[in-house]
């Protein structure tokens, strides 16, 4: 028995990382911030030019906030405050719906907390083995939150059943833990930045049905509300010790109470979630992944396009409310990000197009979504509920796909957890040609290489975190 509340055993278990990492936690950190800055870069590279993207709305809004430069934009020359930079790189980090996904809480971790750590990192100095343990710990809380609010009764997150965006909610707390770490707090100090950022952490995900831009900020928002809940803990801001199990505590407030403490607490520091925080192949919304396995396992067989009469698309009962319905907005698509939560358009981009390691972010152009013939068999995708799919979620993302040709022929493939899970890793190569593929949107060969060699060095202890991040401009 501990006489220390749940926010506090939480920061106990972040200042003990300072003790030291297990080895392949410490490595599995490099593979996060790689993957981090690989999506930023990309991000950064595809809203280059188009002043209403939503990332440049917000590098136009930090840049009028003005504030002392301390900390690097990823692509750019300008430094920001702590706090802004984590906004503008969070929101870089989610923007192209490339970023990994912890399950069964169905999160994405990395996108705020190893923006908020480079942030602080670069302001403060911090080593490269600093900013892994803080990296380490920020997710693992973030992870931690999620796990103690799957409700195993309804098979989902309760989040994310109230329209609440789990990831940005919980993407706060980590981030808080993180960057408190960096700014050297004692553990009571990372408890009260956890406390106090429990009253920044927000979001809500109708986007995912209907469109809008919002989305892409909210892990933006979150490194944001972590730093600055970090600094405020520094300072001398304090926040309830109760502030997760409260009367009018964390989990009451968001999701009415429903929560396995459990879940949160048990084997911190030798049991570690971020270990099973899941890399993403296609730039996409993750419940649309395991559909473009099968469709690309069919697309090998040789099939002729023309020659398909229909197809059935099955998937969970959770997933099948994002990438399903409305169904006239899920055929036809407003914009490329609204293409990403798209059951039957990522299909039959898998069938029609693919690049990079299968599906990539040219499949997400206006020239790709407004495409006739991906359209046209776009709408011949019916999305329906599979039991087995249901039965496996949220533990793994599941789907079955059925294609009918004109002569009654069925082919069928069915995936029982997405590429890139544990069960279907992604190599180190297929890693490296993911991280290659996006940091390539904007540097050269030479700079992409170079900038993989150096966050390795980083961790190893070589080298400055802001040296790392002036490798990400062009």
């Amino acid at each position: 028995m501990t006489d220390r509340t749940p926010v506090q055993q939480l920061a106990d278990f972040a200042a003990a990382c300072r003790d030291g990492l297990p080895q392949d936690v410490r490595e599995d950190v490099v593979g996060r911030i790689l993957d981090v800055l690989g999506n930023s870069i990309a991000g950064f590279a595809e809203s280059a030019g188009n002043d209403s993207d939503p990332d440049r709305a917000v590098l136009r809004v930090i840049a009028g906030m003005g504030g002392t430069g301390s900390s690097s934009v990823v692509g750019s020359e300008a430094k920001y405050p702590a706090a802004n930079a984590a906004l503008m790189n969070g929101s870089l980090a989610h923007a192209l719906d490339f970023d990994d996904t912890h399950l069964p809480s169905v999160l994405h971790p990395s996108a705020s907390v190893v923006p908020a750590a480079l942030a602080v990192a670069e302001e403060v100095g911090a080593t490269g083995e600093q900013l892994a343990q803080a990296i380490a710990a920020g997710i693992e809380i973030t992870n931690r939150l999620g796990m103690a609010s799957y409700d195993k009764s309804i098979r989902n997150s309760t989040f994310f059943e109230k329209g609440w965006h789990a990831t940005s909610i919980c993407g706060t707390l980590g981030s808080a833990a993180a960057a408190a770490m960096l700014y050297g707090c004692t553990a009571d100090q990372i408890a009260h930045a956890i406390s106090i950022a429990a009253s920044m952490g927000a979001g809500v995900i109708e986007a995912n049905r209907t469109g809008g831009s919002v989305k892409r900020i909210h892990c933006g928002w979150a490194a944001h509300g972590g730093v600055l809940a970090a600094a405020m803990a520094r300072e001398g801001v304090t926040g309830p010790p109760t502030v997760l199990e409260g009367r009018f505590g964390f989990f009451n407030a968001y999701i009415d109470g429903v929560w396995d403490e459990a879940a949160m607490l048990d084997g911190l520091g030798t049991r570690w979630e971020l270990l099973r925080t899941v890399y993403k192949p296609y730039p996409s919304n993750h419940f649309t992944h395991p559909g473009i396995d099968c469709a690309l396992a069919i697309r090998a067989q040789g099939i002729d396009i023309a020659d398909i009469a229909s197809i059935e698309l099955g998937v969970s009962d959770k997933p099948f409310r994002t990438i399903g319905e409305p169904r006239e907005e899920k055929i036809h698509p407003k914009t490329g990000y609204h293409a990403k939560f798209s059951g039957p358009y990522t299909v039959a981009s898998a069938l029609i197009g693919g690049g990079g390691l299968g599906v990539y972010l040219d499949d997400f152009t206006q020239e790709a979504f407004t495409d006739p013939a991906r359209i046209a068999l776009a709408e011949k995708v019916q999305v329906v509920v599979d039991e087995r799919a249901t039965e496996i979620f949220p533990e793994a993302f599941a789907a079955v796909l059925r294609v009918r040709m004109n002569d009654g022929t069925v082919i069928e493939e069915r995936r029982d957890s997405s590429r890139g899970s544990q069960e279907y890793p992604l190599s180190r190569d297929d890693h490296r040609k993911k991280f290659s593929l996006n940091a390539s949107r904007a540097l050269s060969a030479a700079q992409v290489s170079a900038l993989d060699d150096a966050v390795v060095a980083l961790v190893d202890g070589a080298g400055a975190v802001a040296d790392v991040l002036a490798l990400t401009r062009p």
